[in-house]
């Protein structure tokens, strides 16, 4: 940018001034609030433990939120565009990242940038568009590998083996059984407060998950308060290896969680509900398991038999 000057006050006549940019933004309570520059590490320190509660999830999204951080070529912005986008997930998926995974780091990513656009942190947001995923394998437990895997469990820990009991007949996520506390449960139903979704559920409880609950010391916080999830999961992997599950990536602690879903949709029960007991968000993630109801088909077989008999 050049700017004329009036001659005779000791200037040139043209004399350089540098480009520059200032954007403002409408605030309540304010006339105008001017926008400075920021990044993604530091909008994940002003609002990272008003957004995610502490546990694996915002262990994840700090993981996240800190590649993204890295893979901008300018990680300074006052406003986040869709080109910095489209050069997000252009880069993540030369890394590999499966349409799953950016899903899941561009979730992390549209949660922090909503919350500082609100806070008028940055000026405007990009179009996010979920990228689609491929239908992927749901591996679960049959009863004789639940009774080989959790006897292994047992042999190490009799806590563990009453965790993966609760585990597999309630649903819950690691970290909701983890994070249970005593007021929590009232007869023979758990509400789960700290959830992945941020909203409360509450199951009923099968005699086993009752029992398992029921024998853990009451001196701790909650009947697993006591587990340390790191411990736990190479007791897991050492039972999974014993057992000849070396090789199967799929044979993780979430698999109980699967299990536990699978289970009620071949029992007949109806997607909605298991959805409501998995605590969902949207219909779309319980339908991954709508195949396995598959059996209510059974009865199409003797029509199409007694149609095709000439």
């Amino acid at each position: 940018m050049q700017v004329e000057m009036p001659a005779g006050k000791g200037f040139d006549v043209f004399v350089g001034v540098p480009d520059y940019s200032v954007h403002y933004q409408y605030r309540q309570g304010t006339i105008l609030h001017e926008v400075r520059e920021t990044n993604l590490r530091e909008l994940f320190g002003k609002y990272g433990d008003l957004l995610w509660m502490n546990g694996s999830h915002k262990y994840n999204v700090t993981n996240f939120i800190g590649e993204l951080h890295d893979l901008l070529d300018f990680p300074s912005f006052s406003a986040f565009s869709d080109e910095m986008l489209d050069q997000l997930i252009g880069k993540m998926r030369k890394r590999g990242n499966s349409n799953a995974t950016i899903n899941r780091k561009m979730a992390a990513l549209s949660k922090l940038l909503r919350k500082a656009y609100k806070m008028g942190d940055v000026h405007s947001l990009p179009e996010f568009k979920r990228q689609k995923e491929k239908a992927g394998r749901i591996r679960f437990l049959d009863r004789d590998e639940e009774n080989a895997l959790f006897s292994e469990i047992r042999a190490h820990s009799e806590l563990y083996y009453r965790f993966c009991l609760f585990l597999v007949d309630s649903g819950a996520r690691l970290s909701e059984g983890l994070n249970l506390r005593w007021g929590d449960i009232h007869k023979n139903r758990v509400t789960f407060w700290v959830t992945k979704s941020g909203r409360s559920r509450s199951v009923p409880l099968t005699q086993r998950a009752v029992d398992a609950i029921a024998a853990c010391d009451r001196r701790h916080a909650g009947p697993f308060a006591d587990i340390d999830q790191q411990r736990f999961r190479v007791a897991w992997h050492n039972a999974k290896d014993a057992i000849g599950f070396a090789d199967d990536k799929d044979v993780v602690p979430h698999v109980l969680r699967h299990t536990c879903a699978s289970r009620l949709v071949q029992g007949g029960i109806d997607i909605r509900r298991v959805q409501m007991w998995l605590g969902h968000q949207t219909l779309t993630m319980t339908m991954r398991y709508a195949h396995l109801a598959s059996h209510d088909l059974d009865m199409c077989v003797p029509v199409l038999e007694r149609m095709g008999t000439n």
